[in-house]
């Protein structure tokens, strides 16, 4: 059961700085009644692939001089962001079929990927290419133009590899539809 001091209170992050993308909108278009994968002429692997060669710029806010000494030194790092273009009314979703594919069953959303969520908190690792003062160039974020960012960490293969993860037999299928 949840007490007053943990789980019912309020939460306030500040963002550290924003994403700088040529991605507009997002891929999954989120609403009331869940999410739906974008529609468009590109079929799901070329976006796949557009995705993973985009490269953004997340620029650091400069009263966090000094944040980012040493990042330079991992090849890959986790980016926190905020899906800003998510409506509000989204964040009452309590299940979602994954990535938008009705053929896919209907699941709860700590089982997905969702962006449509009770606290949209998006997480991707991604390449790191280049740092310039407070500006990190990245490989790969799925993230739209002006996304907040939450935080930064580096990617370490200890941390986030554990032995014997297993998966949804309907999220092994989506990848290997995806991945060819």
């Amino acid at each position: 059961m949840p007490t007053e001091t943990s789980a019912t209170r309020d939460m306030y992050l500040t963002p550290v700085g924003v994403i700088r993308s040529s991605l507009s909108n997002p891929e999954l278009k989120a609403g009331v009644d869940g999410i739906e994968l974008k529609k468009g002429d590109e079929d799901v692997r070329a976006r796949v692939k557009k995705i993973a060669d985009l490269v953004s710029e997340l620029v650091i806010d400069d009263r966090f001089d000094g944040i980012l000494e040493g990042v330079e030194e991992f090849s890959h790092v986790l980016v926190l962001y905020w899906p800003h273009l998510i409506p509000d009314e989204s964040r009452s979703v309590l299940q979602v079929h994954p990535m938008g594919r009705k053929d896919f069953p209907l699941k709860g959303v700590f089982s997905t990927c969702s962006p449509a969520r009770p606290n949209p908190v998006l997480v991707t690792a991604v390449r790191l290419l280049s740092r310039e003062g407070n500006v990190l160039k990245v490989q790969g974020l799925e993230a739209v133009d002006g996304s907040p960012i939450i935080d930064i960490k580096p990617y370490m293969t200890h941390y986030y590899r554990p032995e014997g993860v297993e998966m949804a037999g309907w999220m092994q299928r989506a990848l290997e539809e995806v991945e060819g």
